[in-house]
Parts: structure tokens; sequence; C-alpha cells
């Protein structure tokens, strides 16, 4: 423990940009280690890029192909043993309440390994995990390994504007993902949880390029101001529609699908501004949740919103999924959401939260075909826990 101790005080004492130095430090002294890599997940979730300070001089691996990945994927330690090289290199997964971000490879002579460590070496990549979201205010070092090409501006703000991919808590966990990842529109997502509440939106802001960026920028802030200051889900869209509407007198709007869970019930209260749509999964049954549709954000600046009411239930998955998912059409002309979603939310069952969006829109790019996409593609998955 007193080693344990060691390494935590070097992380946290480090400069932001020195992170990997010192737990590379630190575990070849403490643990034996002779080799450290860190590798951090890209934004479109395909490849695990090294963090180093000459961006792309190592070459990536891929997740879902390299031993990495299989400890990414799995979110536990995985042990690959070289008995030629009498070495042994553990893969851990470093992830921050269930947002994965990347795998810290550790390679040892095999007579310093022992399984007993492993627990001991996977809280360091916690503790990692929690020092590099903090750098990341303060440096791009980390920012720059999640690129494996560069980002349009847009597609800049965007990232930069979302909480996170995914989250964890005992009563519930999602996760979320967009694409193209690397010129994304005006699709965003936003959650935000408290003791007893969690907050979800999903928006869809009109447009292209810089000017579906700033759109959804001021809606998803708007929705944030109101949210802080204590108003209730509809008021939460009233100053976001009143807002887009002063700004843009009209000519903009934006889709939003605002959601509020009560930690303690399943009551779930939603507002339904928009193209945005929810499935439940429930009992190996996909249903399309409808609500009353009600005008985007931004239309007329006094629009009156009303909530709608639902329940969720321990063990429920619900998806949302934006237009540029739902409405995709096959080569044969029939939209994802008519059939092939709901067959995709269902053969996804087993996959956690945070694996279920990639999952889904790599089936929908196979969908497509050869049909180049054409609109953001969002999914956000969220599993229902409850609280006992």
């Amino acid at each position: 423990m007193d080693r344990l101790t060691a390494v935590e005080r070097a992380l946290r004492a480090a400069t932001p940009n020195a992170l990997l130095d010192i737990v590379t430090a630190a575990l070849m002294e403490q643990y034996g280690a002779a080799r450290v890599e860190l590798r951090l997940a890209d934004y479109g979730m395909r490849s695990l890029q090294a963090v180093e300070t000459v961006p792309f001089s190592t070459e990536p691996v891929m997740i879902h192909d390299s031993p990495q990945g299989r400890a990414f994927g799995s979110q536990e330690p995985y042990v690959l043993p070289d008995p030629d090289g009498h070495a042994v290199t553990v893969h851990f997964p470093v992830t921050i309440r269930g947002d994965r971000m990347g795998v810290l490879s550790v390679t040892m002579p095999e007579d310093r390994y022992a399984r007993a460590l492993i627990p001991e070496m996977q809280h360091i990549c916690d503790v990692l995990g929690h020092e590099i979201l903090v750098a990341e205010r303060d440096t791009d070092l980390y920012v720059l390994a999640r690129r494996a090409a560069r980002l349009t501006l847009a597609a800049e703000m965007q990232w930069q504007l979302l909480p996170g991919r995914a989250c964890s808590r005992p009563e519930f966990s999602l996760g979320g993902h967009l694409e193209p990842a690397y010129s994304i529109l005006g699709d965003n997502f936003d959650w935000s949880a408290s003791a007893e509440h969690l907050t979800l939106t999903v928006t869809n802001g009109m447009g292209e390029g810089i000017e579906a960026a700033l759109l959804t920028n001021l809606a998803v802030n708007a929705m944030r101001n109101a949210r802080r200051a204590g108003l209730g889900l509809a008021d939460q869209a009233c100053l976001a529609d009143q807002a887009v509407y002063a700004q843009y007198r009209g000519a903009a709007h934006v889709s939003v699908l605002l959601l509020r869970f009560d930690l303690a019930t399943g009551e779930v209260r939603a507002v339904d501004a928009g193209s945005p749509r929810l499935w439940r999964l429930r009992d190996k049954q996909v249903t399309a949740m409808p609500f009353d549709a009600q005008l985007p954000l931004g239309m007329f600046g006094d629009t009156p919103y009303t909530c709608e009411e639902f329940r969720v239930r321990p063990g429920d998955r619900l998806l949302i999924g934006s237009d540029g998912v739902y409405d995709t059409a096959s080569a044969a002309g029939e939209m994802y959401g008519e059939r092939a979603l709901a067959r995709s939310l269902a053969s996804t069952r087993l996959l956690p939260p945070p694996q279920v969006p990639g999952a889904v829109l790599r089936e929908l790019a196979t969908y497509r075909g050869q049909t180049p996409l054409d609109d953001d593609a969002l999914v956000v998955c969220l599993d229902w826990n409850g609280r006992s």
C-alpha cells in the first residue's frame, strides 16, 4: 500500500503534460516495469492512439483487432505472456465513471509479474484517468492523442461541447456516439446527474458546418443555463427557444428531446421538440416511444412547452437516435427506423451501453451500403438499473 500511495502522490504532483512520464517512472521503480505505453481511443472509437510528444509517430492499433482493444472492450485487464522474451504484458483499461478513455500497457519481466499485483496496478490506472481528465484543462497533449485525423472546426466545437462519451452510476449507465466523428455538424447530446435526478438532452441543429455547430452550441448552453438556474424541464425548453429565436429570428431552429429521470422512482418527464426519437427494449420487446410532437426550439420564441411522463423499470434499455439514423435508407429504399433499428437494439442487448452506439452505427453503415452518409448520425443508449 505504501508504494501505491507513492505513485498516487507522484501523479497528483505532476505537471499536466508529464503524467505518462511520472507513471512510467513509478511503475519501473515500484513494480519493475520494463516498458509502459498509454493509448487513448480516437474520436471515431476505431483505434487506440499513442500518447506522445510528437503526434502520429507511433502506429495506432485497432480497437477491434488487438490485445489493447480486448482490454478496452471488456473493461478488464488482459494478460499477454511472452515466454520467448521472458516477459509479461498487461493491458489495463483506463476508465473514468464509465467513460472509457484508453489503455495503459505495462510490460515487466516474468519474474516480477504476479496476478496479485493486477488490482493494485488497475487502481493506478484509475488515478491516471482522473488526472488526465483534470490535465486536459491545461494541455492539448491528450486531446491530440485522441484524433486519428484532423477535425473540422465544426467537429472541434461539437466534441468540446460534450460532457463525455459515457457515464455510469448505480442507478444507470449510458453511452453516446456521433458519426461522422471528424466532421459532425449539428447533432449533440448532454447530461447532468445530481443526487436525485438525471437530465439527458439530445439535440439536432439545422444547417451545415460552422453554422450548425454555432446553433447547437447556443441551444445546449441555453438549456444548461436554465437547468443550472433550477428551472424545470419545460422551462428549460422555453428559455432555449427564446435564446435561439432572439439570435436567428426564426431563420434557424434546433430539434431536441429532453428527458429528466427521477433516480429513486424511475419516473421520467419528457419534452419532445423535434426529430430525436426514443425506443425502449423491455423483456426482449422493442417499442418506439410515442410522444406528442412539439415545435423545435427557435421557430417563434414564445412557444409553450409541456412535459409528458412515463416510467422506466430496472432492466429497461432506452435508445435515442437522430434522424440521420432512423431516416437512413437501404439500397431497397426502406428506412432504418422501420424495422432494422429494432433488430439492432435487440441483437446488441448483451453489450454494455457505451458499446451499443458504436455497434448500431456500424450496422447502419452496412445497412446503407454504398450510399454516402448525408447527415449526422447520433445514438445514445441508457440502461436503467434503478435504486435499491
